[in-house]
């Protein structure tokens, strides 16, 4: 079964956001290094774990709900997401913004949270694999607040 243009363009998108995300993280950075953590901060290696699975469930959600005619608001919406997704690591890691970076992950768990609801309208499956993105934002916006407030 050929895939569409619609999968395509639906999984390049977190694609793109991963490879940005990769190249502005700097964990071994002096600045990172020396940031006062919660406890309950994750194990490095769990973040590359979770993004590789969230990312691929966020293609494959995005590009159902998109090729069972979601329609172009949720397009845009999705647009909107990866946007979102992809500027939090630069403000974090690049220019060390905490708190900035909290506020960005705040809005970003309220655009997937959005996200789950508009690819559940057309694809109650597309929705439900959307949804550990939608924890996962919130944990993360979590943890952004609480080294923000530590640091």
């Amino acid at each position: 079964m050929p895939i569409s243009r619609t999968r395509l363009l639906a999984a390049a998108g977190p694609l793109a956001a991963a490879l940005v995300g990769g190249l502005a993280t700097d964990p071994d950075s002096r600045w990172f290094q020396n940031l006062e953590k919660p406890a309950w901060y994750p194990p490095p290696r769990a973040f590359g774990i979770v993004w590789t699975g969230l990312y691929a469930g966020i293609a494959w959600a995005s590009g159902e709900a998109l090729a069972k005619g979601s329609g172009p608001s949720f397009g845009r919406a999705y647009a909107a997401d990866l946007v979102l997704n992809t500027a939090w690591t630069p403000v974090f890691f690049r220019a060390h913004r905490p708190w900035l970076a909290a506020a960005e992950s705040a809005a970003l768990t309220v655009s997937t949270v959005d996200l789950v609801r508009r690819a559940a309208r057309v694809s109650r499956p597309a929705g439900a694999v959307l949804v550990p993105y939608a924890a996962w934002t919130a944990f993360a916006t979590a943890l952004t607040v609480a080294i923000a407030r530590r640091n």
